[in-house]
């Protein structure tokens, strides 16, 4: 361990100890011998002034000392009011935009260095006052010489090394973790310590964070749903971003909502469907929705529109991934149990000798509760605890690779729940996948695919090739003769012919990769 990692460990200690956080752990219901511990910590021997602050206050505090993935943890815990105490929940809900912010001499002196140029020759207006602070970033309000209104976003500075402390005492507990735990090793701690640190690194590129809010405007361009907003690519640089100002209510301010007479069912409605279109249509997702981050149009409250901001995180999946995941949503509406063991097992998620009755009882009991609910009465917390039960019972295996769409559905369930309490999840969101199953298997989209399968043939079986030439040649490495046999290609070819030949009569004409293995062997064996 690293002296600066072993310098952070007690930074964190004092932070804990200053704040009183041990108070807060005591006061929950703990069992004797944890409690007994407790006894052992030597703070807890020495006379202690009482705190003025709430417990709420004090957490937050700690966070906010504590740095970026602290901060970012407490954001993500604002919005499950369903698991924390109103104080708690309100003095988290701060971390969201309310960061405390760093010099505006530090920031104007980062934007000129960027930019190459003062900030008095590029805009004709510069707030030093940032009108927003987060764990990262803040942002000032600004007017280009065009008469533009914008917004910059400066990354805070010294950011890098506390992030490399906490994650390299992120990756010694999630190792230790694996060592000693198989509970644990199932989890994947080490991989999504992994995941989460390319995350947080992606986040201190603005460019990259601009281009995503590009390609998220284009995903959505026209829509009556969501409105991202412009980038200034001109003005935009690795820790400076310049876009378009929206104005827009506070997604959780609810009076004002209310006051222009907001459509909320619909509003909350249109939240699962964005969710939904992102994930599957787009393989493109905002994966950091917490509250701080969206807003709602003011222009047309029968008809709201979000605004989303702040594109730092997203999140995509591969084709397998989105088919796994929505065929296991379907079968869940549908209350097909069996289907969705079946599909577990089929993905390798559960060990093969699974026994498909058992696991299909076991989801049962845990799903058959929820269905027909109202949002309000369904508690996703409890639910992912008996998942997890469950998943632990039969050896579930869990996706890394997921863990960005688990946390954005947490937020999206956070939200929905202040917005619209009521509100339908199930009925809302079948629909939108049984629909996007369908386009998935009409002829334009199949022969959309086969012929992107197609032109990578030729590719593939060459490599193919190739790979089975070098494998041929004899073990002191010397080059084959141009007489030499061209079986290795033909014996690929005539597998590929076999393999394709056997999925097509099982799986019918709709199995295009099938053909795509029978044409690529015959490609292989006709060419010599």
């Amino acid at each position: 361990m690293k002296l600066l990692a072993v310098r952070r460990l007690f930074r964190i200690l004092r932070v804990v100890v200053r704040y009183r956080l041990d108070d807060l752990l005591l006061a929950l219901s703990l069992p004797w011998w944890l409690r007994a511990l407790s006894y052992g910590l030597p703070w807890r021997w020495l006379p202690r002034k009482p705190l003025d602050s709430s417990r709420g206050e004090r957490l937050r505090l700690a966070l906010e000392d504590l740095g970026p993935i602290f901060i970012k943890f407490g954001q993500l815990l604002s919005t499950r009011r369903d698991l924390l105490p109103i104080d708690i929940a309100d003095e988290l809900a701060k971390l969201q935009d309310q960061v405390p912010p760093f010099d505006a001499a530090l920031s104007v002196a980062r934007i000129e260095a960027q930019l190459g140029a003062k900030v008095s020759e590029v805009f004709a207006r510069f707030d030093n006052q940032p009108m927003a602070s987060a764990s990262v970033a803040q942002v000032h309000a600004a007017q280009l010489k065009t008469g533009e209104e914008v917004v910059v976003k400066v990354i805070r500075p010294g950011l890098k090394p506390i992030i490399k402390q906490d994650l390299a005492w992120l990756y010694l507990l999630a190792k230790l973790a694996e060592a000693a735990s198989s509970e644990a090793r199932r989890l994947h701690p080490v991989e999504v310590v992994s995941d989460y640190e390319k995350t947080i690194y992606d986040e201190l590129d603005l460019l990259r964070e601009a281009a995503n809010a590009s390609q998220l405007r284009r995903n959505f361009s026209g829509s009556e749903m969501l409105y991202v907003p412009q980038v200034y690519w001109d003005l935009c640089r690795p820790k400076v971003l310049v876009m378009e100002r929206i104005y827009g209510i506070a997604v959780t301010d609810l009076d004002t909502l209310a006051d222009q007479r907001t459509d909320m069912k619909r509003l909350a409605e249109r939240g699962v469907e964005i969710f939904f279109t992102q994930v599957f249509r787009d393989s493109f997702f905002h994966a950091d929705m917490h509250p701080g981050n969206i807003f709602v149009s003011t222009r047309t409250p029968w008809n709201p529109q979000y605004i989303a901001i702040d594109c730092g995180i997203i999140g995509s999946l591969t084709p397998e991934d989105q088919d796994y995941l929505a065929r296991n949503l379907i079968a869940f509406f549908k209350r097909d149990y069996r289907r969705v063991a079946q599909l577990h097992i089929d993905s390798g998620w559960v060990p093969a000798d699974t026994k498909v009755n058992d696991f299909e009882a076991a989801i049962r009991t845990v799903c058959e509760p929820i269905f027909e609910r109202p949002l309000k009465d369904i508690s996703f917390a409890q639910l992912l605890l008996r998942l997890f039960q469950t998943a632990r019972r039969f050896n579930m295996e869990i996706q890394p690779q997921l863990v960005l769409l688990q946390k954005t559905l947490l937020n999206i369930e956070g939200l929905g729940r202040q917005l619209y309490p009521d509100l339908d999840l199930w009925s809302t969101a079948q629909p939108f996948l049984e629909r996007w199953m369908r386009e998935r298997i009409n002829p334009t989209h199949l022969l959309r695919n086969l012929q992107q399968q197609v032109e990578q043939v030729p590719h593939l079986s060459q490599m193919a090739r190739e790979t089975f030439e070098r494998l041929s040649l004899p073990a002191n490495n010397s080059v084959a003769s141009s007489t030499s046999p061209a079986w290795p290609g033909r014996l690929l070819g005539a597998l590929l012919i076999a393999g394709g030949v056997t999925q097509g009569v099982a799986l019918t004409l709709l199995s295009w990769p099938s053909w795509i293995m029978l044409a690529g062997g015959l490609y292989l064996v006709v060419r010599r």
